[in-house]
């Protein structure tokens, strides 16, 4: 250790930052430094951040507040740190989340190595066919309103190392730099945009709701990916004492469930019978509800399960037709394939898992797409729609590997 350092930390740990911090790739924050411009002096900027944080003389500066519109028509507020400031919270991320992880509960999904949102999915599609009832939840803000003091409490109680403790108390702290200019101070919150943010939020929620959960109902397993959870229930009047028993359990530590996200529901199948008003909820894009299936002796039966929701299909179809294609008839199907490709992959791996059919829609209205670039490119096909259609199907099967949904067979058809 440097003797006139006060915190031993290690260089080749702010290096592992920065590659972190560049792959995750990020806008600038208050002081308009671009990952490039933040590159081209690299060893002096990350001198810097090592010099000041092994000396406790680092602060960040404000966060840049950035209003980011809902689906819902709100807004809400992304905080975006400095480029110094995302390398400086990713080397306390290093340093601090191996000593959490391990204690993290195995129902915690969002945000955490080795897990991911299809796994909750594939959970809870098992859970809905062995509980009849769910309790769908959603906390209000909770990037905006988790309490300073409780985290702290949580954190002292996984790290000794004072120099993570000190920088997270300084980070819960800096203050917002709002659009118009005006700065905000916070007391409570870790912004939403944070590169540590995100493990802070699930501590909490750790303690606020995992750990609360297996004391208090450990016979309703629940799947929770930070803010958003479902929790499965015998019977409904299990799930009615839940969602007062969780209400009352959040308003303790000073969260809120939201309202219109919170609700009981039936998971109606062929077995279940009964006519309530909620059989069907949103979980991670998908919708969970009653659907035609066939079981592997090729018998038709209603079945509670996942496919991807109406309105991710909408957010996708939006997508591509921003994407403006036709407006792009110097490109090659080569170069469409590479701009577009890695995206429509992204998409059937992760909305295609369960009941893929539902995607189809979704990729028809890419084949449309193609098909007007076609017809805006060769103008032997301008005015051909059906001959357009038939010359990419033809493509498409001599080179299913073009773009990713040939391979399941999702051909362009007049």
């Amino acid at each position: 250790m440097d003797k006139t350092k006060s915190y031993e930390i290690s260089k080749h740990v702010v290096m592992e930052a920065f590659q972190k911090v560049k792959a995750n790739k990020g806008a600038a924050g208050i002081d308009d430094e671009s990952l490039e411009a933040f590159e081209a002096s690299l060893k002096n900027n990350l001198y810097k951040i090592w010099n000041r944080m092994s000396s406790g003389s680092y602060f960040p500066p404000p966060v840049k507040a950035v209003e980011i519109p809902k689906k819902s028509g709100d807004r809400r507020i992304l905080g975006v740190p400095s480029v110094a400031d995302r390398v400086a919270q990713m080397v306390a991320k290093i340093y601090f989340e191996p000593s959490v992880e391990p204690s993290f509960h195995t129902d915690s999904y969002g945000y955490r190595p080795n897990k991911s949102a299809l796994d909750a999915l594939k959970v809870t599609r098992q859970r809905c066919w062995d509980y009849d009832w769910v309790l769908e939840f959603d906390i209000k803000g909770l990037f905006d309103n988790i309490d300073h003091k409780l985290l702290m409490k949580a954190v002292r109680k996984h790290t000794d190392n004072p120099w993570v403790i000190l920088y997270i108390k300084r980070w819960l702290t800096a203050p917002f730099q709002m659009p118009d200019g005006t700065v905000k101070e916070r007391t409570k919150g870790t912004p939403q945009g944070g590169v540590i943010s995100p493990v802070l939020a699930n501590l909490f929620l750790h303690y606020a709701f995992d750990r609360w959960m297996d004391r208090n109902h450990p016979d309703k397993p629940f799947a929770r990916y930070a803010d958003d959870g479902v929790a499965h229930c015998k019977s409904r009047r299990q799930a009615e004492e839940l969602h007062r028993s969780l209400r009352e359990r959040f308003l303790a530590c000073g969260l809120e469930l939201n309202p219109a996200k919170t609700r009981i529901i039936y998971c109606r199948d062929d077995d279940r019978k009964g006519n309530y008003p909620v059989t069907a909820f949103d979980f991670l894009g998908y919708t969970f509800r009653p659907r035609r299936s066939k079981s592997r002796y090729g018998k038709h039966f209603i079945n509670f399960t996942p496919a991807v929701s109406n309105k991710a299909k909408k957010a996708m179809q939006k997508t591509i037709r921003g994407w403006h294609m036709h407006l792009k008839p110097d490109k090659t199907l080569e170069d469409l394939s590479k701009m577009f490709n890695p995206i429509l992959r992204g998409w059937i791996n992760y909305y295609g898992r369960f009941y893929k059919s539902e995607l189809y829609p979704v990729l028809r209205h890419m084949d449309r797409a193609l098909v007007r670039w076609v017809r805006r490119k060769y103008k032997k096909l301008s005015n051909h729609q059906r001959r357009a259609t038939y010359w990419l199907g033809g493509i498409a099967r001599r080179e299913p590997k073009l773009f990713a949904h040939c391979q399941m067979g999702i051909l362009p058809t007049a």
